[in-house]
């Protein structure tokens, strides 16, 4: 039997194609593959959609490193991001401060690169599409 697998799974509002770029251009992500809701197989069923929402994105992968994440615009625009952090470990602060002001720009920054007793380089942010991450260098785990 295999284990079990836990794949984070982002809901964009609308703007998933938009994000997918933007982690592209921030991050490097590889995107894996897109699917829109009029390339479905199977038509949507009546009313599930947001008028609009038509060519938007019903499914996609994409890859940030060896982590692999599904996204997709939903069915509407009210999704809303909350209760969760995407955390980010990166091998060397300038990576990690090159990846903090690249999620940083259009976003806020709720807590600024720096030292904590857990990592060398350690902050938090919300991107521009209100997803928030937790960028960090591993640092020696306290005993």
């Amino acid at each position: 039997m295999s284990s079990p697998i836990i794949t984070p799974y982002l809901f964009f509002s609308g703007r998933c194609e938009e994000a997918l770029n933007f982690y592209r251009e921030a991050l490097g992500a590889h995107i894996d593959m897109i699917m829109r809701f009029n390339e479905s197989p199977e038509p949507t069923p009546p009313g599930m959609l947001q008028a609009g929402f038509e060519s938007k994105v019903m499914h996609a992968s994409f890859r940030v490193g060896d982590a692999c994440l599904m996204a997709s615009d939903g069915c509407d625009d009210k999704s809303r991001f909350d209760g969760f952090r995407l955390a980010l470990a990166l091998p060397t602060e300038a990576e990690a401060h090159k990846a903090f002001n690249a999620l940083a720009a259009g976003g806020s920054v709720q807590m600024p690169l720096g030292p904590t007793f857990w990592s060398p380089c350690y902050g938090m942010v919300t991107d521009r599409f209100h997803v928030g991450w937790m960028v960090m260098v591993a640092g020696e785990q306290p005993s």
